[in-house]
């Protein structure tokens, strides 16, 4: 028991502030997945699945992209998602995780400088602590901040490149990025923007092309689209032009060294892109189912400014969350509570996802009860 002391003794004290992280079961109505067009279990990508097996896709790769794990699948995948998402070129990575990562620990380079936004997900902070630029945040959405940064550090010498970093759409706020504002201040300082699209893909723009679409043709425009929330699969599509595309063909550690995904998963991202091309249905659904959610957050929990599928009622503390959370689980809704260090300190959340997986009747109970349960804890 010696050995494990330390980290035993790291888990009570997790359980003692409520913030003890344990893999539930999927159970009741799905609040919290990021499946917001409904494809994950849909009839389209199952069907999708059983033609690419008979026609002999198969499931593993063999091995690194840059070895014997290349395919058709995964090139054709890359062509399309360019054209698709308007870039020079795509490169499939495994996971959003992997070559969010990827990209901020191979791009900038020792004498650049990142500046990001301060919300900005784990996995680029992974990539920027493993990277060699040097990295300031800007206060949320706040672009007057982000210039102020630049222009300090011009001021002291910076004199290396300037890469503008943040998400179009935030996944634990759900407000979106002033995108128009941040191109033009990227333009004006001649800075690359990185601009993680994961919970815009398939919801924003035209067609799901993601917010950042009237831009993405630009050479200093990089955009990461996930494969696994609006498009129901898995996996990542770096989008930008051939240089940068390349640059992580040959640096990015993520990439040169993982096996190469399923050439059955980049099968079935083709399936959800064609999808999402031929027809803005579920994209209208959604926005339909959205709208009513909004409305019914403003009449029972006091919540107004809502932008995107994303809602957050945040509570604070770390207990009170998890015990709202655990009364909406057993009137059968699947909520979960979003605590430190995902969210800031003092700021723990029930973090709620509008998807096509529930209908407007679902959405206008849990609402209901969630109104009650909240005047509860008032």
């Amino acid at each position: 028991m010696t050995y494990l002391k330390r980290y035993l003794d790291a888990l009570d004290s997790l359980k003692s502030r409520g913030r003890h992280r344990i893999l539930a079961p999927r159970a009741g109505h799905d609040f919290v997945s990021n499946d917001y067009l409904g494809l994950a279990g849909s009839e389209i990508l199952n069907s999708a699945a059983k033609a690419a097996l008979d026609r002999g896709v198969s499931l593993g790769s063999g091995g690194s992209r840059l070895l014997r794990g290349n395919t058709s699948e995964h090139e054709l995948l890359e062509t399309e998602a360019a054209t698709f998402f308007n870039t020079e070129r795509a490169l499939f990575f495994g996971a959003g995780f992997t070559a969010n990562s990827a990209i901020f620990s191979s791009l900038p380079d020792r004498d650049d400088l990142v500046v990001h936004d301060a919300l900005i997900h784990a996995s680029a902070h992974d990539g920027m602590r493993l990277g060699r630029a040097d990295t300031v945040a800007f206060a949320h959405n706040n672009v007057t901040h982000a210039e102020n940064l630049i222009k300090d550090w011009r001021a002291k010498g910076g004199a290396g490149r300037i890469w503008l970093a943040f998400e179009s759409v935030y996944s634990m706020d759900g407000d979106l990025a002033p995108v128009e504002d941040l191109v033009a201040l990227a333009n004006q300082h001649d800075a690359f923007i990185l601009a993680d699209e994961a919970h815009a893909t398939g919801v924003f723009g035209d067609h799901g092309r993601g917010l950042m679409h009237n831009y993405a043709r630009a050479e200093n425009v990089l955009t990461l689209h996930t494969c696994g929330k609006g498009l129901g699969v898995s996996g990542a599509l770096v989008c930008g032009a051939s240089p940068l595309i390349d640059t992580l063909i040959n640096r990015a550690r993520g990439f040169v060294f993982a096996t190469a995904p399923s050439p059955l998963t980049a099968t079935l991202v083709r399936a959800a892109l064609a999808e999402i091309r031929m027809s803005e249905q579920r994209q209208t659904e959604l926005k339909s189912l959205v709208a009513h959610a909004h409305a019914l957050a403003e009449k029972h929990c006091g919540l107004s400014n809502l932008s995107s599928q994303i809602i957050p009622v945040i509570i604070g503390a770390d207990k009170t969350t998890m015990g709202c959370a655990a009364e909406l689980q057993a009137n059968g809704f699947d909520i979960r509570g979003i605590r430190p260090p995902t969210v800031p300190q003092d700021t723990s959340r029930l973090r709620i996802s509008i998807t096509l997986n529930t209908s407007a009747e679902i959405i206008s109970e849990m609402f209901a009860i969630l109104g009650k349960e909240l005047e509860t804890l008032r």
